[in-house]
């Protein structure tokens, strides 16, 4: 009889050990909801799309996450909507990190972030972690989509016929200047260093519609901007909105009989809208970064940071590590391709530098000192668009 006991009391051990190592594998997998704020649609093919698709990218990758969000999230579509009062609603659904995607949404996350501090938010592209006017709760996140504007400029330049680029720009800002340059500077590069062609014989011009997408009587609209570019000899549009205007309006002169190319952005399959017209599109992958912070957060490890990501220049697409990509469009030439690999071999080893001077703002002030090479607050806090370039800086 006492045998038996015996036996029974182990079986109750183990039965009651297996439990604990149960529980502890499950509270290690805590649930962990995230918010999402989207500026725009969540299947607008560029900006909002990239992200919606990284939540999840998380849901597949980090076990216990759940995504909710809330998209079209700006002034035009949902008026008198404020970013706390979203915020609120998230927080009351479960969310314990809560994803702003827009520099719009600066002030707004700032805002909710002090009233929730035991919220966690990530802001994306603004820099609240970096000048100490975030609250301890709040980081920021951004990838260095400055290398991938530089391939695009760089295949734009390669491409076009008459040296005459179009650039398609949201509203001005820090950040889409410093986009909208780096585009410049790529194409520079490629008409200059690979084609050598005289620098004047270049045309790069920057036309701002306002916002990142169409407004309808707020906002120019992009289409007839990207219109304008190819009724006017521009034979390549690169488009630094979170829509796909530039590249449908190409293909539909190309269906004209005008030689036209644009180059999306934001989305990785930005592309298929276009094909036949699109030469490649710089992508954001925000998966494998929300993945780190939101582990970090999970597990309790997480720190208050201002995150700018390179992408991984041993594989750029690679969707598991990269932040930044670039996918090669149907109208790219066999022989530009191949320019491209070395374009980008090149910024990946540190052989080219494209931010170095002399570089000189338009009003004629000096950027960059011969032989400069840019810190990334300078390039981050860029005050104009650069002398070469065509469009206001302000």
């Amino acid at each position: 009889m006492r045998v038996g006991i015996s036996k029974f009391v182990r079986l109750a051990v183990a039965a009651i050990a297996t439990i604990s190592v149960t529980a502890s594998a499950f509270a290690a997998e805590k649930e962990l909801i995230f918010g999402m704020l989207l500026v725009g649609p969540y299947n607008d093919h560029g900006w909002s799309q990239a992200h919606y698709e990284g939540g999840h990218y998380v849901e597949k990758k980090l076990p216990g996450s759940k995504m909710i969000y809330i998209d079209k999230v700006n002034p035009a579509d949902r008026p008198g909507l404020t970013i706390p009062m979203v915020v609120d609603d998230l927080v009351d659904k479960g969310a314990t990190v809560i994803v702003g995607n827009s520099d719009d949404m600066k002030d707004g996350m700032r805002e909710a972030a002090q009233m929730h501090p035991d919220v966690q938010f990530i802001h994306i592209s603004g820099d609240d972690a970096l000048t100490g006017k975030a609250s301890p709760n709040l980081s920021n996140l951004m990838g260095k989509m400055e290398y991938g504007k530089m391939m695009a400029g760089f295949v734009a330049a390669l491409t076009t016929k008459n040296g005459k680029i179009g650039y398609l720009g949201p509203l001005i800002n820090e950040e889409t200047r410093r986009l909208s340059v780096a585009a410049y500077l790529g194409a520079r590069y490629a008409w200059t260093e690979v084609l050598k062609k005289p620098e004047s014989e270049l045309k790069f011009k920057v036309s701002w519609i306002g916002f990142w997408f169409n407004i309808p009587g707020v906002t120019a609209d992009p289409t007839q901007v990207s219109r304008n570019f190819f009724d006017t000899g521009y034979d390549v549009v690169l488009s630094g909105i979170d829509t796909t205007e530039a590249t449908i309006v190409a293909e539909q002169k190309r269906k004209e009989g005008v030689d036209a190319y644009a180059v999306p952005y934001d989305y990785i399959g930005s592309c298929e809208t276009a094909p036949k017209a699109c030469l490649g599109v710089p992508y954001y992958n925000w998966g494998p970064d929300y993945v780190k912070i939101f582990k970090a957060i999970q597990d309790g490890s997480w720190k208050q940071s201002w995150t700018w990501s390179d992408p991984d220049w041993t594989d750029i697409n690679n969707i598991d590590t990269s932040a930044i990509g670039f996918v090669k469009g149907a109208a790219l030439s066999a022989e530009n391709s191949a320019k491209l690999d070395q374009f980008i071999k090149g910024l990946g080893d540190g052989s080219i530098n494209l931010f170095k001077g002399p570089l000189t703002y338009q009003d004629g002030k000096s950027y960059l000192k011969e032989g400069e090479v840019a810190t990334d607050n300078q390039i981050w806090y860029l005050e104009q668009l650069l002398a070469g370039m065509e469009g206001v800086s302000k």
